[in-house]
Formats: C-alpha cells, structure tokens, sequence
C-alpha cells in the first residue's frame, strides 16, 4: 500500500473518556502492542463502546474494519464513527443485496428473478471510495456489512490498472483516452457523472468512480501541464496537484491480456458444461446467456454479472477463497467485529446461504457451474484474516470466550446510571400484577415494554390491556421498518404507554422513557429466554434511572439465574463506582426523531396515472438511498414492486 498523505488518526470530541472506558482503552491497546490476536469489549449497554473503539483506533493507527451485522446498525456505527474522525477517511461497504433483490431463479414457479439494479449508483461509489482510500493511505476506518467477505476481485490487477498522473509526465493524448477506456470510465462529453470522462481539445476532465469532483488534466502537446479538482456543479478549482492516482471505475476492470485469457477460459467451460445437460431448452438458455456476456466483456470489458465469471479473471482454481475487501487491507490491519454474538453465526452461515441460491440458477441453465466460485469466504478462510481481532459485545457468546487472549470489560456507564434490578414473579395472577404495574409506571410518567413468547398471545394481551383502558400497541414481525420506528417514535411521544412484542431485542430499541420492562413466561428455555436474552433486555431498561425488570415465572431456569447473578455483579461494580466518585445517576434524555418521511400509500391508483407514480416514486427512492435512509428506500422498493405487477397485469 502506498500511504500518500502520511495522515494520522486523529479523535475529535468534546468529551474524555470516562468511567470505564481509560482503563478499557488503556488494557485493550497494551494487549495489541504485547502481541494478543484477540480481545473481548465487553461493554454494558450505554456506556459508550464506540467511543472506547475509537480511541483505541487511534492510539494503534491501524487501517480498521468494523463489522456489523445488519444495515441498520452499519449506518449508525457510520455516522458515528464519521463524526469521530472528521479529518480521516471513514468509508461504508454494503452490498446491494442488503438493500436489493439478489439473482435467483424459483423452479416450482418457473420464476427468474434479476438482479434488482435499481439504486445501485450510490452504493457502488460508496464501495469504490472504500477500496481506493486503502490503497492510498492508512488513516481509514471502513464500516462494513458482511458484504466484506464477498467476491471483489483481485487488488493487484485493481491497483496495477491505476493510473498514475504526474505534471511533467509524457503521454499521448489517445493513450491517455484509451487507459481511461481500459479502467471502464465511460467518455461522455455532454454530462459527467462518476465514472465518466470528456475530452475538449488537450483538456480531460474525468469524475473517479469514488467522488463527486472533476479531476482536470490538461495537456500540452504529449506532456501533462496542470492537473486540478474542480467542482462538479460551478467548475470551480478545489485544488491544484502535482500527481493523482486515478483507480478503475470498476472492481472488476482487467486488463487486455486478462481479458482474452478470461474470455478462452469462459468459452472452455461452456463447451464442457453443454453436453452434460439433457434438457434442451436448458442447454439453449446457457449457451444463449454465456454467449451474450462474452460478446459483452469482448466490447466493453464487462457484462452484468461479471462478479460471477471472476474465477476466470483471477486465475484462481474452484474452491480457492475468493478475493474479498479484506484483501485490500494490509496485513496489519484491525478488526472490529461489533455485537459479535450475533456478526459471527452471520458470517458462519453466508457460504451456505449463497450456494444454496445459486443451486437453482446453474441447474436451469442460468449461470455456469463456475458462479459458485463468485461467493463469500467460508468461515474458517475468515478466521485466516483475524490477526488483530476486537470483539464488541455486551453479551459475547461462547466462541469469542473460548477463542480470544483477553476479556476487557466496560461496566461503567459515563451518566452513572445502574443496570435496572431484575424482581422475579408467579405466572399465576401475572396479567393481573402487570396492570398493577403498568399504572403506577405510566402514572409516573413513564413507558412500558412487555415481552410474551407468541404471535397470538401478544395480540391478546394487546387487545386484554386496551379494555382495561390502557393505551397500548403490539409490535410484530409483519410491521414493516418504518412503521416500526414510527411506533417506537410514538411511545417516546406518549401517544400510547405500552409496548408489546415478542422479540423486542431484534428492534435494538433503546428508550430513555421505559421504566419496566415486563418479560412474561420468562421460565420458558428458548432463543428469546436464554442469558444472554435476558441481559440484552436488561440493557433495553438501563437508560431509565427508576427502571426495573420483572420476570413472570414458576421455575428459576439456569438462565434466568446466570442472567440474575451477573446483573447482579454488574449493579454492584457501578454503585461501589458512584458512591465512590460521588455520582448520582441521572435519566439521559435523547432528542426524539421526526417523524420519517412519508411513503404514499399506492392503493387505488388509476391505472393510466400508474407509470407517473411509479417514476415518482423510484425518484424518491433513489434520493432515500442516497441518504443513507435504506429502511425507506426499501419501503419505497417493495411499493414500486407493487405498482409495476398491478401496470403489467393491467397490459
């Protein structure tokens, strides 16, 4: 890698680290630099995890990759993690699939679904921006999605495309043009978009894949005179440079030679693969489809789907790992793999889940045998990249115990507040001490969360508690994102009191209103009553300093004590600290969210007005995307789906 700004990592905040988080990052950074491999964050709800992440980021000044398990929460380690480092490069890599429909063909329906493109501009600037920031220097700080363990391509024929321009370098003008071809910029001299270039006269202005400037070059005779950023809007110079290194408007952008080589190898399968198919018609649509992505890679370098021939881009074998953006890191680099309980069965179960998608899609004739090497790592290839490993966690499960050098924990929380205590009752006459409860809460001015084990059972302690005259909704798997948020929204406001679901947990909902948490059938050994369930619905109550947690039960399961015994040993540690320091634990209030945009409901639109709304629509999603707001844009997906099966039936 070559660093070309020599830039450190630098932490902005107004706060100190405080409570526990010194010492924390004071065990975890002496742990690195002795040598450990792997360390355990073992942070309670609250008390500032990424705060205590990026302070060890930068006393170890390591390129770091943060993991995160679901979109929502990459999003928000993002943003934070961006309003940390201001002066760094803090990139974000998802892939389209955490958003979009993936390729997938449905035998029993004859179905074959397209890779849904609709709004991928964005993410893939976004990807691009990721990989040439770690070629280029080492103050970057990546949030990924498990899309880092994916197919990408390989980083050196990636980085040997690069193109290096240096004021005072020789090189023709149609030379220059032809590498700008050869890296997939697409010459467009009416409109510059990322990924284009235009030319006028000796004059080149190019937009990176991974920005939004122009970068102008301008030539004098067959020699590079000025090379400057200009804004892509007014024109404006940004900037005036001796050198830039342009990098491939695409992951998968070869060469000539690795083309032709690609293209032969590609042909050899399909001449191998034919006579093994009996059916007919599966043959055709094989030869049909390989055919006309050939015919596109021989033209304009690249197909749709490309991803899926790499093996024969990389020169790799079936069943070698494939490249991933771990790749582009270099081998010092930290890994921080956030809520780890729940990242690392993720990334155990992505080999299988991918080859059980694409079974369907080479057996019909949709892809060649050789797409099941375009997958993601399998777990123990994962492992080989875990040199420098940070697990982060309030609840880390047996395989971060059983693997990691040191278990650093985070107890404290900067605002002093306690973890709530945890009070045990009978089931019988339960709904009735819940009502109780519920009333003295909400009297007091604060919400309710209540946890039950089914789908019927809330949705009739639901309708039970509003005859009783409280003000209640049930939170569902059906509910969709937005609705979601918006009813946590509402709770906050106070528009109703109580809130019931069945796994509350999955709606990482953190409340400063909830003051009890009721958990019923808590004796009921299961995925939602084990340990570290319960302490995750703990954590849910501990931003209230009057907040506590009730079990309905008839049988302390070992469960429910490990969970009672270790909240325990928690409260006492943050007490002993409080009384110690003279702390008295107040209630944070956050700011409630606005409401989010509204999506327009699609019933009842005539059918002539149907192509207007769905353009519409697909506008405003594109802009949700954008944004970053990808719970809307999928929303916004899924009405425009709708829209387009009512406008094709109509036909």
């Amino acid at each position: 890698m070559n660093d070309q700004t020599g830039k450190r990592f630098d932490v902005r905040s107004s706060f100190e680290p405080r409570g526990d988080q010194p010492k924390a990052i004071r065990s975890l950074v002496e742990g690195f630099n002795k040598g450990l491999d792997r360390q355990v964050l073992l942070g309670v709800t609250g008390s500032g995890k990424t705060f205590t992440v990026s302070h060890v980021i930068e006393q170890l000044q390591k390129p770091t990759l943060v993991l995160a398990h679901n979109k929502t929460l990459a999003a928000q380690l993002y943003r934070e993690f961006t309003s940390f480092f201001p002066d760094n490069r803090v990139e974000y890599f998802v892939s389209y699939y955490d958003y979009y429909q993936p390729e997938s063909y449905l035998p029993s329906t004859d179905t074959y679904i397209e890779k849904d493109a609709s709004i991928n501009q964005k993410i893939e600037q976004m990807r691009i921006s990721a990989t040439e920031a770690l070629l280029t220097r080492r103050d970057v700080i990546v949030v990924s999605s498990v899309s880092c363990i994916y197919s990408l391509g390989n980083p050196e024929t990636y980085e040997r495309l690069s193109l290096e321009l240096r004021v005072g370098t020789r090189i023709p003008r149609r030379d220059l043009i032809l590498s700008l071809v050869q890296q997939q910029y697409e010459r467009n001299d009416d409109e510059l978009f990322p990924g284009r270039f235009r030319v006028r006269g000796d004059v080149i202005d190019v937009v990176p894949a991974y920005m939004d400037d122009i970068v102008r070059i301008e030539l004098f005779g067959d020699e590079i005179d000025r090379i400057c950023v200009l804004d892509r809007y007014d024109l404006t110079e940004k900037e005036r440079l001796d050198y830039y290194y342009l990098f491939p408007a695409r992951h998968f952008a070869v060469d000539e030679d690795s083309k032709q080589r690609a293209i032969s190898s590609i042909r050899k399968e399909l001449a191998s693969v034919l006579p093994t198919i009996d059916d007919p018609l599966i043959a055709h649509r094989l030869k049909t489809r390989v055919n006309y992505d050939v015919e596109m890679i021989e033209e304009l370098g690249y197909c749709k789907g490309i991803e899926n021939y790499s093996i024969h881009f990389d020169g790799r074998k079936t069943g070698d790992p494939p490249y991933c953006l771990l790749d582009y890191f270099p081998d010092d680099f930290l890994m921080v793999i956030d809520e780890s309980h729940q990242a690392i069965p993720q990334v155990h179960g992505m080999y299988n889940g991918d080859r059980s998608r694409k079974k369907a899609l080479v057996a019909y004739g949709f892809r060649l045998p050789s797409a099941f090497d375009n997958r993601p790592l399998t777990f123990p290839e994962f492992e080989r990249y875990m040199n420098n490993v940070l697990f982060v966690s309030a609840t880390p499960a047996r395989y971060e115990y059983s693997t990691s050098d040191a278990i650093v924990e985070q107890i404290i929380r900067p605002t002093g507040l306690v973890d709530p205590p945890i009070v045990t009752r009978p089931t019988k006459g339960q709904i009735t001490d819940l009502i109780e409860e519920i009333r003295a809460t909400t009297e007091a001015g604060f919400r309710v969360l209540v946890t039950t084990l089914t789908k019927r059972m809330a949705e009739e302690l639901t309708e039970y508690l509003s005859e009783h005259k409280i003000k209640v909704r049930y939170l569902h798997s059906e509910i969709d994102t937005l609705t979601r948020s918006e009813l946590i929204r509402q709770l906050r406001l106070g528009t109703f009191d109580v809130l019931v679901g069945i796994n509350l947990l999955r709606e990482g909902i953190d409340i400063p209103e909830v003051a009890l948490v009721a958990i019923l059938d808590a004796d009921k050994e299961g995925f939602l009553r084990n340990e570290t369930s319960i302490i995750q619905i703990v954590g849910r109550a501990a931003r209230n300093v009057a907040s506590k947690v009730i079990l309905y039960m008839d049988e302390e399961t070992r469960s429910i004590r490990r969970a009672i015994d270790e909240t325990n040993r928690r409260r006492a540690i943050q007490a002993a600290f409080n009384e110690k320091h003279g702390i008295e634990p107040e209630t944070i209030y956050k700011s409630i969210e606005k409401k989010a945009g509204d999506v327009p409901d699609v019933k009842g639109v005539p059918r002539n007005e149907l192509p207007a709304v769905i353009e519409e629509l697909e506008d405003t999603m594109r802009k949700a995307a954008e944004d970053l707001d990808f719970e809307r844009a999928i929303l916004l997906r899924d009405r425009v789906s709708k829209l387009k099966k009512e406008l094709h039936s109509s036909q």
